[in-house]
C-alpha cells in the first residue's frame, strides 16, 4: 500500500523562539509513532538549521519554501539549491502561488528551479493550481495542465521520478474555502493522467501529488481518503503542532482504511 506524505509550509510566520517551541513540539508528538507517512516541515530560511538539526534525530524531513533559478552570484537575497542542500533539507518547495502572484514566477521560472534542485538531489515540490475566474469559466483543466507540462515535462524520466506534485485551488488557500473531496479527487486524477501520458502508468501511480488549499483536522480525513490524493501540502494549520499532528494521524488512518 502505497503511503502518505504530509508537509507543513509555515510560510511567512514565526519568530525564532515560536519556530523552536512549535518544531520541538511536533518532533515530541510524533516521536513514539510507528510512522508510515512521511512528514516534512518547510520553516522559513532563518529557521532551516534549526529544522534540519531536529530531523536528523527524528522521524521527519526539513524542507525549504523556495530557492533561487540560479546556482551563484550576484543575487542578493536569493538563496540556491546547493546552499538547502549543504543544510541537510531534503525537499523545495517551487511555484506556489503566492510566489506565481505576487512575485511574477512564470512557468519557466518554476523549471528553472526544479532542474536546480534535481541537480542536487532535492525533491521539487511544485505547485499547479487556477485561480477562482478559471474554475468559473471552466478553465481549471487547461490552466493546470499548462502549469504541469511546462514545468516539469521537459524532465527525463529518472528525473521526474523525484518530484511531488502539489494541487492548490488558488481560491482555496487561506480563504477557509477547500475544494469539496470530489473536486480535490477530480483534479488529482486528471494531473496523474497526465503523468501516465507522459511517463507511462507505473510511473503515474509512483508519484506523490499532494492536497493544498485550507485543509486542516477537521477534513483531512475525508481528502486524504481519495484514492488519487496522496497526501497534504499544509500551510495555517502546521503552525498549530495539536492540528498538525492530527492531519499525520489522519493520513495515517486513511491508508489503512483503503
Amino acid at each position: 500500500m502505497k503511503t502518505k506524505l504530509v508537509i507543513g509550509n509555515w510560510k511567512m510566520n514565526l519568530d525564532f523562539g515560536a519556530a523552536e517551541d512549535l518544531a520541538t513540539s511536533i518532533q515530541e508528538a510524533i516521536e513514539n509513532f510507528n510512522l508510515k507517512t512521511e512528514v516534512a516541515i518547510c520553516p522559513p530560511f532563518p529557521f532551516l538549521e534549526l529544522v534540519t538539526d531536529l530531523a536528523d534525530e527524528s522521524n521527519f524531513y526539513a524542507g525549504a519554501q523556495n530557492c533561487s533559478q540560479y546556482d551563484n552570484g550576484a543575487y542578493t537575497g536569493e538563496v540556491s539549491a546547493a546552499m538547502l542542500a549543504s543544510l541537510g533539507v531534503n525537499f523545495c518547495i517551487v511555484g506556489h502561488s503566492e510566489r506565481r502572484k505576487l512575485f511574477n514566477e512564470s512557468n519557466e521560472v518554476v523549471a528553472r528551479k526544479v532542474d536546480k534542485l534535481i541537480a542536487e538531489d532535492l525533491i521539487p515540490v511544485v505547485c499547479c493550481g487556477e485561480q477562482l475566474e478559471d474554475r468559473k469559466a471552466g478553465r481549471h483543466f487547461e490552466v493546470v495542465e499548462k502549469q504541469v507540462k511546462e514545468s516539469l515535462f521537459h524532465l527525463a524520466k529518472n528525473d521526474f521520478e523525484h518530484v511531488v506534485i502539489a494541487y492548490e485551488p488558488v481560491w482555496a488557500i487561506g480563504t477557509g474555502e477547500t475544494a469539496t473531496p470530489a473536486q480535490a479527487s477530480e483534479m488529482h486524477a486528471f494531473i496523474r493522467g497526465l503523468v501516465e501520458k507522459k511517463y507511462g502508468s507505473e510511473m503515474a501511480y509512483n508519484t506523490y501529488i499532494l492536497y493544498g488549499g485550507s485543509c486542516n483536522a477537521k477534513n483531512a480525513l475525508e481528502l486524504f481518503s481519495s484514492p488519487d490524493v496522496d497526501g497534504g501540502l499544509i500551510g495555517g494549520a502546521s503552525l498549530k503542532s495539536a492540528d498538525f499532528v492530527e492531519i499525520i494521524e489522519a493520513a495515517e488512518t486513511s491508508v489503512s482504511e483503503n
